[in-house]
């Protein structure tokens, strides 16, 4: 459900996603689903560069500022 607010009258609508705002969200949360899985692979990569340095993520800033 899509809850619209007209700030200008107060009136408030819901009413069901049409078929494109639902293919939209499809595909926005798919986006969203590689972007995530794409940052975690990269978190997990520079943990195990610290890791095998013997670093701390702390320590790592310090180095690279």
């Amino acid at each position: 459900m899509i809850t619209e607010h007209n700030v200008t009258t107060g009136e408030i609508t819901q009413r069901e996603f049409t078929a494109a705002e639902s293919k939209q969200m499809e595909k926005d949360q798919a986006d969203k689903a590689t972007k995530d899985a794409e940052a975690q692979k990269k978190a997990t990569a520079k943990a195990a560069i610290l890791d095998r340095l013997g670093l701390t993520a702390e320590e790592a800033a310090i180095l690279l500022s």
